[in-house]
């Protein structure tokens, strides 16, 4: 493969999951883990991703400021967020998850609403505290510094403290059989305590992450109460996730 075609392929999937790691991209690429890593220190000089210790980030996953237009898949984010939106109803207490498609949930929530929103990412707190009828509450703990969400002992006992409406999650890898996963076993136990403090589950994603998996799980499909894609519910992409007990936006 020609380096060219591996920087578009290395692009490709931080786009796709927001963060990789190196080994997950050489056994992609049939590569080394030294060719990659050449690979991405390259694309991080061109602006193009970020390389952080043992893979790299999307530009749009952790900065604020940078212009949600190059954001992976925009338009099918969009329609996510305007479907989760669709279930919030003034006074409504929620959580709000890291990652692309929860930040377009943030932002795109109307000015109008009145909610109090927990959050543990900062870029989310962030663009929530733009909005005037919003109480946001950061779940704080250690703040990764890759993902700039809080994380770890302190974080996972504030939210056994709480119970939320709503619990707007993302997640790396999304399959019928086998769950909600993730590369990061420090995510995964912020993922579950989430679902535990919410009284019900939403999963945003993206139809490209569907049946595919990583090594450790947040959880079963059918722990999570709606699933919503940019896709009609009736697809027939859904359908192995029709015969889970979710519900399908």
């Amino acid at each position: 493969m020609l380096k060219e075609e591996r920087h578009i392929a290395i692009l490709n999937e931080v786009a796709l999951h927001n963060r990789v790691l190196l080994m997950d991209l050489a056994e992609i690429l049939d590569v080394s883990i030294d060719t990659v890593r050449r690979d991405v220190k390259e694309l991080d000089a061109e602006n193009k991703l970020k390389k952080v210790h043992g893979g790299a980030i999307s530009l749009g996953f952790t900065n604020k400021s940078f212009p949600n237009e190059n954001v992976y898949a925009l338009p099918e984010k969009i329609i996510i967020a305007q479907k989760a939106i669709s279930l919030l109803k003034d006074g409504a207490v929620i959580f709000v998850d890291g990652g692309t498609t929860c930040m377009e949930l943030a932002r795109l929530i109307p000015d109008h609403l009145k909610l109090t929103c927990f959050t543990l990412s900062l870029t989310v707190a962030m663009e929530l505290l733009e909005k005037e009828n919003i109480t946001v509450i950061f779940v704080g703990g250690q703040i990764s510094k890759d993902a700039q969400l809080a994380l770890g002992a302190n974080a996972i006992h504030n939210l056994s403290e709480i119970k939320v409406d709503y619990g707007f999650i993302g997640t790396g890898y999304v399959d019928a059989l086998h769950g909600l996963t993730e590369f990061d076993w420090d995510i995964v136990q912020m993922k579950k305590a989430v679902i535990k403090a919410s009284k019900k589950t939403v999963l945003l994603s993206i139809s490209e992450k569907l049946n595919s998996q990583h090594r450790y799980k947040s959880c079963d499909v059918n722990a999570i109460n709606t699933m919503i894609t940019e896709l009609h519910p009736e697809n027939d992409l859904l359908n192995l996730f029709r015969n889970n007990d979710i519900r399908l936006l």
